[in-house]
């Protein structure tokens, strides 16, 4: 039977990607906390020019343009060599599905910058085309036809698929990630504080489960007394080296 790990990620796994974190001593909302306004989902509905800032704001910052690092390529290639049941992250920069990590595995438990909707009628859009045309649409607003209006535009605020304050995580992002926790054979938590909830409660779920649990951080989190293992090397070495390490040691 294959070995398998659940994984949760945090910033810290894309902070060497070039991605500033938000909460940390250096962070974008810690240096700069107006900004948080981007992500607020009451703002952003019922002013045309918050939602005009947001847009641009995400356009320009480094979590749209960023590539992945050797980190996330390392965890697609635990995906790839069938041991990863659980990729649950944090992060919404979507450097995981860029990496090569699909949805089989992945739980975008705040959500994910990679995709976007209408508010009003649901419908899907690649955020790359949104961004795209933002120049002439700096409010984009839904294209998709109506046919029981006469087929007529939508016309309904697009969003991000991040979770904005103020939104409910994605539906059944929490239960699915403790079903799948409790199939596997070990836990591993990457670049988390683990102080953001409900996703640090992941981490107690393990533990209860009786599963081993890695935390590799570079600094302490709110759960290291549950940690079998810590490691405070950087992530993007340290990573890689645990996953080829641990697909060594397991390939059937």
């Amino acid at each position: 039977m294959t070995h398998t790990i659940a994984v949760l990620t945090g910033a810290g796994i894309s902070t060497s990607a070039g991605i500033p974190d938000f909460r940390g001593p250096n962070g974008v909302w810690t240096k700069h906390p107006d900004q948080m306004s981007v992500y607020d989902i009451d703002a952003y509905m019922s002013d045309v020019k918050q939602r005009e800032y947001s847009w641009r704001w995400q356009q320009e910052s480094p979590v749209w343009n960023a590539q992945p690092g050797e980190a996330h390529k390392a965890l697609a290639r635990l995906e790839q060599a069938g041991m990863l049941n659980l990729l649950a992250t944090q992060n919404f920069d979507a450097l995981h599905e860029k990496a090569g990590n699909t949805a089989k595995t992945i739980i975008n438990l705040h959500g994910t910058i990679g995709t976007s909707h209408c508010m009003r009628c649901h419908a899907r859009y690649d955020t790359a085309d949104i961004m795209a045309h933002l120049d002439e649409r700096p409010d984009p607003h839904c294209r998709r036809t109506l046919p029981y209006r006469g087929n007529m535009p939508c016309g309904g605020i697009l969003k991000t698929d991040v979770v904005y304050f103020g939104e409910m995580l994605p539906e059944g992002s929490i239960e699915t990630s403790m079903k799948r926790i409790a199939k596997a054979d070990e836990f591993w938590v990457i670049g988390s504080t683990l102080e953001v909830f409900p996703a640090a409660s992941l981490v107690p779920v393990a533990a209860q489960d009786g599963l081993p649990i890695t935390i590799m951080n570079m600094g302490p989190t709110a759960y290291d007394r549950l940690a079998t293992h810590l490691i405070h090397d950087d992530i993007a070495t340290a990573l890689p080296a645990l996953v080829d390490e641990t697909i060594a040691r397991y390939r059937d």
